[in-house]
């Protein structure tokens, strides 16, 4: 028997979980940091670094006490986090900045510039993160960062995934040049792939903008996938943990990626890890490019697989601000839902509320909802999102299909399907698929799972998960609302589509919700 750490840095809160290498997880403890908003620029989503990691030591030694193991026996630590969340830093490794967080959304006028110049430069990079450069990823953020914090511009050292600065500042890393780089977290944000060299040329990124000459070898380094060591826990942190100084930290990744590898995920299947958005996670041997999926990378969810990943850019997020608007909790307003039926509520939601990731790549869209009537309630409206989001998972099913991805079993994994028994039901129907939910919450049991490998625990993957991964349920599709779905998702395609794109054939639709936006924007810029 022998006792390790995973970790999983969420939007909110940190968990860390102790899993045991014969029984499983543990015991579990969580710390929460906030997030940083702006009511005037809705796009703006920050956080602080030094908050983060205040809150690991919180959940770590609160983990440690509430189970009663000796921080001594832990025997290896990893992380993962989210992602693209970027901060620029010194070339002490010393922010510069607060995170761009994953969810924030200020770069969207630079990942189109970076996805018109690669287009027009031929960019094979391009066609593997879907045709699209989202501006939830690492070039545009931190081109953003650079035109908007000139002052700081001659400080900037290099910019760094969440991941990766977190498992330096434990290794006691001081310099730049030291820093391991997540080979999940650089292939699906950043366009690196060993089929090119690594990054996109000096060449590209300068023709994109000049403040980025120089920025490739800064972004340079050491790149890995999780089965090798970013390096050990300092001194100075395993005071601050509670734990034994000297002891592996393998290089990280995004939390959907190894949320994953915690919910037993086999070539063929594919796991929604749905909570504040959704994640969708697929591992293949060989993998086509995928039209509007944004990432297809080598080594990024299990080191010896093609990872896949796609999702919504909204999912939970969502349905609390549907209760919010309603003046309650999602809770709440939930109960009764188990009753509702197939297409009752007469409407059809589109679920692009915080834009759309997948397979649109579209951060101009704006939440839809369609068919109200004169009685139609906040509950109605929180079934159709619910519907809508499972719509929304099925397009992105059927690309994914259609290129050579194998969906044999889909299994629901984060925090909603834990609790959302109607959301697990409508997703089987919508799929007309079971719908696969692990016992239990399996968020930082992928990292445990990598953690075991890095204290050489286990030899592969494979072996870790058999040992410690939850059971599964099954929710088996009803076949008559499966069928009601089947007439709803040909309309909802039909708008999704329509009203999503700005080409010729939609442009009447198309260019209705990015008019919204800009005349949003332009009234808050307005001064009283």
């Amino acid at each position: 028997m022998a006792v390790v750490a995973g970790v999983d840095f969420g939007t909110l809160s940190v968990r860390v979980t102790l899993v045991d290498s014969e029984c499983g997880p543990v015991g579990t403890a969580s710390g929460s940091y906030p997030l940083h908003r702006r009511r005037e620029d809705p796009d703006f989503a920050t956080q602080s670094h030094a908050d983060q990691m205040a809150a690991l030591a919180v959940a770590m030694k609160d983990v440690l006490a509430s189970t009663g193991i000796s921080g001594d026996s832990v025997q290896a630590i990893a992380l993962d986090t989210t992602g693209s969340s970027v901060i620029p830093v010194d070339e002490h490794l010393e922010p510069l900045d607060e995170y761009y967080l994953w969810c924030d959304h200020r770069a969207h006028a630079e990942a189109e510039e970076i996805t018109r110049k690669a287009h027009s430069m031929e960019l094979e990079a391009i066609k593997w993160c879907g045709g699209v450069y989202s501006h939830e990823w690492g070039f545009a953020k931190l081109l953003h960062w650079l035109r908007h914090n000139p002052g700081k511009r001659e400080s900037f050292a290099t910019a760094l995934e969440h991941c990766d600065m977190v498992a330096a500042t434990l290794c006691g890393v001081k310099n730049v040049r030291d820093v391991k780089r997540s080979v999940c977290a650089m292939g699906h944000k950043w366009m690196w792939n060993p089929k090119w060299g690594g990054l996109p040329s000096e060449g590209f990124l300068v023709a994109v903008d000049p403040l980025l000459k120089g920025i490739r070898a800064k972004i340079g380094g050491e790149y890995q996938t999780s089965d090798k060591i970013a390096g050990h826990l300092s001194p100075e942190w395993a005071v601050k943990l509670g734990l034994r100084a000297g002891i592996p930290i393998p290089v990280g990744a995004f939390d959907a990626h190894w949320d994953a590898i915690g919910s037993n995920i086999r070539e063929g299947d594919v796991v929604n890890v749905v909570g504040t958005s959704t994640c969708i996670i697929g591992i293949a041997k060989d993998a086509q490019l995928v039209p509007g999926v944004c990432g297809v990378v080598p080594g990024s969810v299990h080191p010896g697989y093609i990872g896949i990943e796609a999702g919504l850019s909204a999912t939970g997020d969502i349905f609390e601000a549907i209760a919010q608007r309603a003046g309650t909790r999602v809770h709440e307003l939930s109960k009764g839902l188990e009753t509702f039926k197939a297409g009752q509520t007469g409407l059809l939601r589109l679920s692009w509320d915080n834009g759309d990731r997948t397979v649109l790549v579209n951060p101009e869209l704006g939440g839809v909802t369609l068919g109200w009537n004169m009685v139609s309630t906040a509950q109605d409206e929180l079934f159709a999102a619910i519907e809508g989001t499972a719509f929304h998972t099925r397009i992105i099913l059927e690309r994914m299909a259609e290129h050579g991805v194998r969906v044999d079993r889909v299994i629901n994994a984060g925090g909603i399907p834990q609790k959302n028994e109607v959301l697990n039901q409508i997703y089987a129907n919508v799929l007309n698929k079971p719908v696969l939910i692990p016992a239990g919450l399996p968020t930082s049991l992928g990292s445990g799972i990598m953690a075991l490998l890095a204290a050489g625990i286990y030899k592969t993957v494979e072996e870790a998960q058999a040992a410690v991964c939850l059971p599964f349920r099954t929710v088996e599709p009803d076949h008559h609302s499966a069928a009601t779905y089947d007439q709803l998702y040909a309309l909802y395609k039909d708008i999704y589509f329509a009203l999503g794109q700005r080409d010729a054939a939609a442009a009447p639709l198309g260019r209705v919700l990015p008019r919204l936006r800009e005349i949003a924007t332009a009234a808050r810029q307005v001064k009283a």
